[in-house]
């Protein structure tokens, strides 16, 4: 199992640096020094970081609506562009941009507007994974 150091684990969870040794230094994560002693966090328990963190969303987000898409994205929009017929609304959902297109009307009913808390949901058949290569 691959280990990363601190910069890129807390880059993979969307936080700073200084937040990520914060909650190692609390205990909330554990850490290690590798052969070059640098400081580091194993791969698998990272998973179980994120994993545990993603289920604690009700914490900052309130109950999210029950659906039959487990890809709930909650986030704030940054950016809405209508025209008569339809509306390009555009999120920050942690570290992702996410675009969705829809009806004018569903934007409007659903008061969609740069700054206003947001929850993006993704129902696919199809998702493509790839790993990046390693620097």
């Amino acid at each position: 199992m691959p280990s990363y150091r601190l910069s890129r684990a807390a880059a993979l969870l969307g936080v700073s640096d200084d937040t990520l040794r914060r909650w190692i230094d609390a205990g909330r994560l554990s850490s290690h020094h590798d052969d070059t002693g640098h400081r580091v966090v194993s791969g698998t328990d990272l998973a179980e970081f994120a994993r545990s963190a993603a289920a604690d969303t009700e914490r900052w987000w309130g109950e999210l609506t029950p659906a039959s898409s487990r890809n709930q994205l909650p986030g704030i929009v940054t950016k809405v562009v209508r025209d008569q017929v339809m509306a390009q609304v555009e999120l920050q959902c942690g570290p992702f941009r996410v675009v969705s297109l829809m009806s004018r009307e569903a934007a409007d009913e659903l008061g969609l507007e740069a700054g206003v808390t947001a929850v993006a949901s993704v129902k696919a058949t199809t998702v493509v994974v790839a790993r990046p290569e390693e620097k």
